[in-house]
C-alpha cells in the first residue's frame, strides 16, 4: 500500500522520531500535518519538510486545544503520536513527582486525548499509530515510571484496537534512539551512555530516528495489522 495522498497527523512531529516520520510520508507523496508545543519548532520543521507540509502550535495536554486542533483540520487518513517530555531516569524515591506526572500527562493522558477527538475524522481504512518504548518489556534502575507508562502504553493500544475497530491502532516501540529527548545529560555523559550501549546491542549501535520512522510507516500501510507493538530496538531486548 501507498501512502500517496493521504493526510497523516502526526503530533509531536517537529523533532526526532516524529519529524522523521513526517519527513518520510511526505518522501512518499503524502499531505503531512505536524503539531507540537513550541512555535518555533514548528517553524523548525516546516523548514525541512518538503513545501506543502503543515504545521500548528498544540499542546497535547490541554484538552480544549486537542478538540479545536481536530476541528480545524478536518479529514485525514493516518494519527501518529509521538510527542513526549524528555526522558525521566531516576528512582522512585529520587523523583519529582510533579514532574513524573508530567511525563505521563503528554506521553500517556497526551495519546488518550489525540485519539479520543481525532479518530472519528480519520477516513475510512485509515489508523491509529502511537509510541511507547522497551522499559516495559526490560526495566533497569531509575526506569519505574517509564516502564509504567510503556506497560500502560502497549494496553492502551490493545484495548483502543478492539474499541475503535475497524479503525486499525498499533504501537512502535523503539529501543535507545539519539533524539532530542536525551537533550537533559551533559553532552559528554550523554555520549559515553550512547557508546556503552551501542557496544552491548546486537546491531553495534544506537539507533536514529529514520530507523525507527520505517516501522510507523509499515503500520499505516499495513491494512492487517492491529493491537500490534512492533519493536525497533537493535536487539536490545535480547540482552
Amino acid at each position: 500500500m501507498s501512502l500517496r495522498e493521504q493526510r497523516i497527523v502526526v503530533i509531536g512531529g517537529t523533532s526526532g522520531i516524529g519529524l522523521a516520520v513526517a519527513g518520510a510520508a511526505a518522501g512518499e507523496d503524502a499531505e503531512v500535518v505536524v503539531a507540537s508545543r513550541r512555535r518555533e519548532s514548528v517553524d523548525a520543521a516546516l523548514r525541512r519538510l518538503p513545501r506543502g507540509a503543515e504545521g500548528h502550535v498544540l499542546d497535547a495536554t490541554d484538552e480544549e486545544a486537542v478538540r479545536a486542533f481536530f476541528g480545524r483540520i478536518g479529514a485525514f487518513d493516518h494519527l501518529v503520536y509521538t510527542a513526549g517530555e524528555s526522558l525521566l531516569m531516576e528512582s522512585l524515591a529520587e523523583s519529582d513527582l510533579a514532574r513524573a506526572r508530567r511525563f505521563l500527562d503528554t506521553r500517556l493522558w497526551g495519546a488518550c486525548t489525540a485519539v479520543r477527538y481525532g479518530a472519528p475524522a480519520i477516513r475510512a481504512g485509515g489508523s491509529v499509530v502511537l509510541t511507547t518504548g522497551t522499559a516495559g518489556r526490560r526495566p533497569l534502575p531509575g526506569t519505574a515510571v517509564a516502564a509504567s507508562l510503556c506497560g500502560a502504553m502497549e494496553s492502551l493500544t490493545r484495548a483502543l484496537a478492539l474499541e475503535l475497530a475497524p479503525l486499525r491502532v498499533n504501537v512502535v516501540s523503539p529501543g535507545v534512539v539519539r533524539t532530542e529527548l536525551w537533550r537533559e545529560l551533559p553532552e559528554e555523559a550523554r555520549g559515553g551512555l550512547f557508546a556503552s550501549l551501542a557496544a552491548s546491542l546486537p546491531v553495534g549501535r544506537v539507533g536514529e530516528p529514520e530507523d525507527v520512522a520505517e516501522a510507523y510507516l509499515y503500520l499505516m500501510r499495513g491494512g492487517y495489522s492491529t493491537g500490534s507493538v512492533v519493536v525497533v530496538d537493535g536487539g536490545g531486548v535480547l540482552v
